[in-house]
């Protein structure tokens, strides 16, 4: 290297010696190998919910531009409810396995054996940030500060001032607008719609992260209801489809108001091309009036309940606008991140998912085929009051209720129902008495996979008589120091 050379690149660096232009010059290749990760998942938002796919008058101007930059998988699937589908991203494990059968009642909560892919980054020198819907145990062994994230900015129990019997519960009468929050174990009263929270919360640590790599887990509450939003979003769509609709696809509008600052800010930082920026949702629509012409909706087993968005976004180093109709699953997220991390998966934890990067560099790649198995649990607990208690309490005789199988060709739902989804994918005609040898076929491993996960629901005789932990710490924390404010700075 000539001497004009080493004053170039010191300038550029900012840095007035050789060695230290030599050792930013090897940790910017060392963030290179090892892009930034941004994981944006939002609640209750189906396949349909989106302008680009074809919705007829939803608005989702930035969804859509991030469509176009990304490599699409347009036959990804989820849980039909979202604290499996949130294991299971969590975990690379199929939800039963890691003890979540249900979305409250102790079975939202995600085994202590269990993995998270947080934990995992950490390993490949990532520092990690959750921010908004954890939904995965709310006690404190089951913080997300005790799985991996070094930041964590989130709401409790399963939804923004939501209570349920059991230790699952939010701050009481918490509201979607100037939410109280826990941060980093500290209750914070904020300013603001709760995702423009999320988001300018994520957005600030972004800031002060990006000299390293990071992973940033951003999964917005809505547009879950309450279907609560600003007038001037739901004003959007008013006249066009019912109330509760309307405010629905409102929230939706923000969240991509939200998406579009990020990837703004990306741009300014100079970070957009050094970060992989992942879409998805977690289950099929609640309410929405557009499916894509599938079967079901939200908590149903059918395509429509859980096939769901999944675009990946890295510039120069994933092709935009390229789709990718392989048959792919929430737990194969885990593997991917990894992957792209160059982070070793811990010998002998036993994962179920495979990593989609192959798929990604080439969507023609060799991908054996496989049985994927869908059930949306849910039964009763034994000794719950009211409603939760009332039915069947016993997981075994829940087994046939509610499930289904799917490989890249065929959708086995419960004993009975048999679609092509090559040619009926949205399960309009049933084939099954025309092919019962696919049906056993199917039916065989699914009870296989049933005998597998049934020993490991390790939730299921789990108390309900406990206190609510995230609770009771807002209350003594309101007692003895007050709840703090939110400094952040804004972002516009």
């Amino acid at each position: 290297m000539n001497r004009r050379h080493f004053l170039q690149l010191a300038a550029l660096a900012g840095c007035g010696t050789l060695s230290g232009c030599m050792r930013q010059t090897v940790r910017s290749n060392e963030k290179a190998d090892r892009p930034n990760i941004i994981l944006i998942m939002t609640d209750d938002q189906g396949y349909g919910d989106i302008a680009c796919h074809g919705h007829p008058f939803l608005k989702t101007p930035n969804l859509d531009k991030l469509f176009t930059q990304s490599t699409r998988f347009t036959d990804f699937h989820v849980s039909p409810t979202c604290a499996p589908t949130r294991s299971a991203l969590m975990s690379g494990r199929v939800p039963f396995k890691n003890g979540v059968t249900h979305t409250v009642l102790e079975r939202e909560r995600m085994a202590l054996s269990s993995t998270t892919i947080a934990e995992v980054l950490k390993t490949a020198g990532y520092t990690t940030g959750i921010f908004g819907k954890w939904h995965l145990g709310d006690a404190d062994a089951y913080q997300p500060d005790k799985r991996g994230f070094d930041e964590v900015f989130i709401h409790g129990g399963g939804g923004i001032g939501q209570s349920y019997p059991g230790t699952c519960a939010d701050v009481p009468n918490n509201k979607y607008f100037n939410p109280v929050i826990k941060h980093n174990n500290t209750f914070v009263q904020t300013n603001g719609y709760c995702t423009d929270v999320f988001f300018q919360q994520a957005l600030s640590w972004i800031e002060q992260s990006k000299d390293r790599p990071f992973f940033a887990y951003i999964a917005t509450n809505a547009p879950h209801a309450p279907y609560i939003v600003a007038d001037k979003y739901k004003a959007l769509y008013e006249g066009k489809c019912p109330d509760k609709s309307a405010a629905f696809f409102g929230m939706i509008t923000n969240i991509d108001e939200n998406v579009g600052l990020l990837m703004k800010k990306l741009d300014e930082w100079d970070l957009a091309d050094d970060t992989l920026l992942i879409f998805m949702t977690d289950n099929g629509s609640a309410a929405g009036t557009y499916n894509y012409g599938m079967k079901g909706k939200k908590g149903t087993v059918n395509e429509g309940g859980c096939r769901v968005p999944l675009f990946f976004r890295l510039p120069g180093k994933i092709k935009p606008g390229v789709d990718v109709d392989r048959l792919a699953r929430h737990y194969d997220i885990f593997p991917t991140l990894a992957e792209f991390a160059g982070a070793k998966i811990p010998k002998g934890y036993d994962i179920d998912g495979r990593s989609l990067k192959p798929l990604i560099d080439n969507p023609k790649a060799d991908w054996d085929d496989r049985y994927t198995f869908f059930h949306k649990g849910r039964w009763k607990k034994k000794g719950a009051p009211g409603q939760w208690g009332k039915g069947n309490t016993d997981p075994d005789k829940a087994k046939y209720t509610g499930f289904a199988v799917r490989n890249e060709k065929w959708r086995l739902v419960g004993k009975n129902e048999l679609y092509n989804i090559d040619t009926d994918p949205g399960e309009q005609k049933n084939v099954a008495k025309e092919n019962p040898e696919i049906v056993q076929k199917m039916l065989k491993a699914y009870e296989a996979w049933w005998d597998e996960v049934r020993p490991l629901m390790v939730n299921e005789d789990a108390s309900l008589d406990t206190v609510q932990p995230f609770r009771v710490q807002f209350e003594k924390q309101k007692k003895e120091k007050g709840i703090g404010r939110w400094n952040n700075p804004r972002y516009n």
